[in-house]
């Protein structure tokens, strides 16, 4: 019988979030470290060469798909390497479900931190593109937000359910290479894709990533738009799904 998650799912998150405290420092440097990287091999670089892309500077144009593919990277490092690690090696879901909190809290918990890691990781982001002018807060910001959020809360629950059937960390490469990978190059983020072949517009229709970054376009600067509803509905109904199922997979390694 399947429990439902409960407050206890935030002490998990806090649990996280304290440890968290103890080394955040080299973690702050990779989320100011990759998207100098991005923006200056891709923007500067590429968008050297490319002068405009719909109306705007390559540079502009890639700088909310940079946003979500911070959160979808940050996210999933955390929901795998890391949750992987407190599952099967420190043994910590089982010393926290011995306690009042279930099982279900933990998993909660454990993909609230990794909507908390997107949303550090993009806020990092969102700080260095205002440096560079290319993101000033205003209207959509809020929308920006919570559409990373979603996108963190998807890809935590994605990662979840991996790391509960991964029987190693090579394991891994599977998901970042057939899963992963794809999303970061045909998600819209480095171009449009009205010029592939349907079918590779249909399988990207089919990725979360390109979800998230029509939203995020959107409320970045109002480029784009269509299937805006769309979008939003399915990054919850498959967050969502992929939350449950993450629950089970895990009830399912973990003998109570």
């Amino acid at each position: 019988m399947m429990n439902f998650p409960t407050h206890r799912a935030l002490k998990v998150w806090k649990r996280n979030f304290l440890v968290y405290l103890t080394h955040y420092r080299p973690s702050l440097v990779g989320n100011i470290g990759e998207p100098l990287l991005y923006l200056f091999a891709m923007g500067y670089g590429i968008g050297g060469y490319l002068q405009t892309m719909n109306g705007m500077s390559y540079t502009q144009y890639i700088a909310p798909g940079l946003m979500v593919t911070s959160a979808m990277y940050s996210s999933v490092f955390e929901c795998t390497f890391g949750s992987y690690t407190r599952m099967t090696v420190q043994r910590t879901y089982e010393s926290v479900i011995s306690t009042p909190v279930s099982l279900a809290d933990v998993v909660l918990g454990e993909i609230l931190w990794g909507t908390t890691k997107a949303l550090i990781s993009s806020s990092v982001m969102a700080l260095v593109m205002m440096g560079f002018g290319l993101y000033t807060p205003g209207a959509g910001s809020l929308g920006l937000f919570i559409t990373i959020a979603m996108t963190g809360f998807l890809f935590s629950s994605a990662a979840i359910c991996f790391s509960a059937v991964a029987p190693s960390y090579e394991f891994f490469n599977y998901f970042f290479t057939l899963f992963i990978a794809p999303m970061f190059f045909l998600s819209g983020v480095f171009f449009p894709l009205d010029n592939f072949h349907e079918a590779v517009r249909w399988a990207s229709l089919a990725m979360p990533a390109t979800h998230s970054v029509n939203l995020a376009r959107w409320f970045f600067h109002g480029e784009g738009g269509a299937g805006l509803l769309h979008s939003g509905l399915f990054l919850v109904a498959v967050g969502t799904g992929l939350a449950v199922l993450a629950t089970r997979l895990v009830r399912k390694r973990i003998v109570i």
